[in-house]
């Protein structure tokens, strides 16, 4: 099978392969869809075979697509098209045929997606506008060869709101002078400058560039060489505007995913404060600052075109460390909740927060545990049916406590608050399945407790089969982790070792299946 998607890539064998790949592939029986063993039940998963980086995101016509890195043969990274998924809600999606496939340029890689609402490209026809999707193409000859310019950067489009895909005759339309790593291009529509803005990376950097059609680039600038982390090579860039909450300071926020070399381990996402102006990006910031400090969360990206000009941000649910090997059988990987980004102001600092958007909340549909006060220096233990798909929400004042999840098998995670340390640790070492690979069950994950004020602090807590979405303070802390636990866990014990203050569990409410 492997070779026959390495012939769609040889020009000759292309029309043949791509007719017996028209439609979705094969599917489970419905009645077996999304009950298997670590399905979860809100977050968005293929049906079958692989998946990995969110691309595409666009809303249009009142429809949210969700593009995605996707391989039909198997539940390991091959041969990349992209998927494709449509939502009205970011809640409730129904699957799509494949959009993109090889062709004789390559893989289709990540990238984007925009609405061509003027027709500078031209391809729009008959008063439709045209959906331009922009993606890197990556050739395996090439890359075989030993070449460094196997990363080019194609279009396609569509005129039927993302049903069809139509590539353009001119591919590629950024070629490469022999960068090895020179993929994933955002691109947004710049008013100010009237043109679109690319950005890519570039190995260890980002490059910018701009157009008035969509098919002719012109190199604008870098950006990073000498700023942020550089344990790895960067990846997924995206940069938009963001004004300050409680300020009419307006500030441009760039995304960078980098692999490896996240704060835990693996692969993860720094962002960058600064400015555009429409050629150049500049941040004065020194540190690295890191979207999510769990370690699975990566390559996420924002869409376009979202009403009200939200903000709203996907990312791939795992790591490149263990992706390959998670103990899934029909399917491999999910995203994360759609969140809401904002951007915040604390003692002369910017941190870019991150929150589920409300109609996550929206699928809670039970209450299993409701307005629970664990006093000081005390304990207690809850038994909870369904608490692997659940919303837990606490607040406190306690400077120190421990959050532990537990089944009957003694499997536990732990999450564990210590102001005194000023830090926020989750312990999945002992939670469940965790030797399939090295380094998934190999230490405590931390997070720094940096943009956090106040005595009082808010945890929302999103539970699904096979994953753990933790925010403090309305996203200005987040951790996202895989887990595996061999039985659901039905047990909640909240340690709380502060002296004075009591932990308030608000509520633990169902949540709702979105398949």
């Amino acid at each position: 099978m492997f070779r026959l998607i390495i012939s769609c890539i040889v020009m000759a064998a292309l029309v043949s392969c791509k007719e017996k790949r028209e439609e979705v592939p094969n599917q489970p029986k419905e009645e077996s869809w999304y009950k298997e063993e670590y399905r979860p039940q809100f977050h968005f998963s293929p049906k079958e075979k692989w998946m990995n980086d969110p691309n595409g995101l666009v809303f249009n016509q009142g429809v949210y697509h969700l593009f995605y890195q996707y391989y039909p043969e198997d539940i390991v990274w091959g041969p990349m098209h992209w998927g494709h998924a449509v939502s009205e809600d970011l809640v409730h999606w129904k699957h799509r045929p494949i959009a993109l496939y090889p062709d004789e340029h390559g893989y289709i890689f990540s990238g984007s997606a925009v609405v061509d609402k003027k027709n500078t490209s031209g391809f729009g026809a008959n008063g439709k506008t045209p959906l331009v999707a922009i993606f890197t193409y990556h050739s395996m000859e090439g890359e075989k060869a030993g070449r460094k310019d196997f990363q080019t950067q194609g279009i396609a489009y569509s005129l039927d709101n993302g049903d069809t895909w139509k590539k353009y005759k001119n591919n590629p339309v950024i070629l490469n002078d022999g960068i090895k790593d020179f993929r994933d291009p955002k691109v947004f529509w710049h008013e100010p400058s009237d043109s679109w803005i690319l950005i890519l990376v570039a190995g260890d950097h980002a490059k910018f560039y701009s157009s008035k059609n969509l098919k002719d680039w012109t190199y604008l600038s870098d950006f990073g060489k000498s700023q942020g982390a550089h344990g790895g090579v960067w990846e997924c860039p995206d940069l938009f505007p963001l004004k300050v909450e409680g300020s009419n300071e307006e500030k441009w926020v760039l995304i960078i995913s980098i692999n490896p070399g996240a704060p835990n381990g693996g692969s993860g996402t720094q962002y960058f404060v600064g400015d555009f102006d429409g050629t150049t990006f500049t941040s004065d910031q020194k540190n690295p600052k890191w979207f999510d400090y769990g370690t699975d969360n990566y390559a996420g990206v924002t869409y376009n075109n979202v009403p009200e000009e939200e903000r709203i941000f996907i990312g791939w649910m795992s790591n490149w460390d263990y992706a390959r090997d998670t103990p899934t059988k029909k399917w491999r990987s999910a995203m994360t909740v759609p969140r809401k980004l904002s951007l915040h102001k604390v003692a002369d600092d910017y941190f870019l927060a991150n929150y589920p958007i409300d109609k996550i909340s929206g699928l809670t549909n039970s209450t299993l545990v409701n307005e629970v006060e664990v006093a000081a220096n005390t304990s207690d233990t809850l038994q909870v049916e369904g608490l692997n798909q659940s919303e837990i929400k606490l607040k406190t004042a306690a400077k120190n406590f421990q959050l532990l999840f537990k089944n009957e098998l003694d499997e536990v995670l732990v999450l564990d608050f210590d102001s005194t340390n000023q830090s926020l640790t989750v312990d999945r070492t002992s939670s469940g399945k965790v030797d399939f690979q090295e380094d998934f069950g190999a230490k405590k994950h931390v997070a720094p407790l940096n943009g956090i004020e106040g005595d009082v602090k808010e945890f929302k807590i999103l539970m699904d089969w096979s994953s753990m979405e933790l925010f403090v303070d309305q996203g200005m802390l987040s951790m996202t982790e895989q887990i595996f636990p061999t039985s659901p866990y039905h047990t909640l014990i909240i340690v709380n070792e502060d002296k004075q203050a009591p932990i308030a569990i608000e509520s633990i409410k169902k949540m709702q299946s979105v398949w």
